[in-house]
């Protein structure tokens, strides 16, 4: 394996032609560009054992180091059976060092984020990882900065107020504006935390569904409310929120028609095709046993 910033490939393994046997470079077809290029210019994921080529997967990898906060970056076929993730070792061959190392400084901050036992401190100028020691009643503990030694509370990072609980404790307001206060709970608040991994997102403009990068949670931006699965976004046709997604009431009815329109598609497709690889599922077992059996005759030692 190749060092930061150096190229490195996983090509496939082709076989030898036979002595004096004419054949020409194999070419295989890029999922992503839908192109064919020779296996030198292609790359393998050591994972899935997906096939990319190389030009498009670095694009691919550039673009999820930018968007993904650290997230874990996975194949880009979207069918991927084995789901396969892009090890650190393949990450720092297809980007430059720069974003390789942001990269592992994005992976490092979604995982004390995401760890119940590890926590930043508040103040802005130390951005030191304190550890959190979980007490056994689950309530919030004093947690103290090995480098500021600020005392703070493991649940709302205010000043730890061990005679108060975290709900009679003051908001966090920072920079109030004419709006409310920038970071907050309230509906208008232009900054607020994710309600699954407390990543700060910042709402510009848009519809009120969000999509957390660092998480993938979806959620209502008003209420917080859950909404993995809203396909066809009730949430706003009654409640605090109704009519509040930002967008006009025809576009919602034509988006749920696409969702239908969708789901009828499917099930039309796999009612048509379900008997059709019934009736060619004996064919297909015959045709798979005699590859293995070849495959098999070709592996065996000769004997004499």
């Amino acid at each position: 394996m190749g060092s930061v910033g150096e190229l490195c490939y996983h090509p496939i393994t082709m076989e030898k032609p036979a002595t004096g046997e004419l054949t020409l470079d194999p070419l295989v077809t890029c999922k992503l560009c839908l192109c064919e290029y020779s296996v030198d210019k292609m790359t393998t994921l050591q994972e899935c054992q997906c096939i990319f080529c190389t030009s498009c997967l670095k694009q691919y990898v550039q673009l999820s180091v930018r968007e993904g906060c650290g997230s874990p970056i996975t194949c880009p076929d979207m069918v991927c059976l084995n789901r396969g993730t892009l090890q650190e070792s393949e990450i720092s061959c297809l980007v430059p060092v720069d974003q390789f190392q942001l990269f592992q400084r994005l992976k490092f901050e979604r995982e004390v984020h995401l760890d119940p036992c590890r926590t930043w401190c508040p103040v802005a100028d130390c951005q030191t990882v304190c550890h959190i020691e979980q007490s056994d009643s689950g309530q919030p503990t004093k947690v103290e900065c090995p480098s500021c030694h600020l005392t703070f509370c493991s649940c709302c990072k205010d000043t730890w107020h061990a005679d108060r609980s975290c709900r009679d404790s003051p908001p966090v307001v920072v920079l109030p504006t004419e709006h409310g206060a920038l970071i907050g709970v309230d509906a208008e608040a232009p900054i607020k935390q994710c309600p699954v991994c407390r990543v700060y997102i910042e709402r510009n403009e848009g519809c009120a569904q969000m999509m957390c990068k660092n998480c993938k949670h979806t959620f209502c931006w008003y209420c917080l409310q859950n909404l993995d699965n809203d396909i066809f976004l009730r949430h706003y046709d009654k409640g605090p929120c109704r009519n509040k997604l930002g967008h006009s009431r025809a576009s919602v009815m034509w988006n749920r028609t696409q969702v239908v329109g969708i789901l009828v598609g499917l099930g039309i497709i796999a009612l048509v095709t379900s008997p059709l690889l019934l009736l060619a599922s004996p064919c297909i077992i015959c045709c798979v046993c005699k590859s293995c059996r070849g495959k098999k005759k070709k592996h065996d030692p000769s004997t004499t």
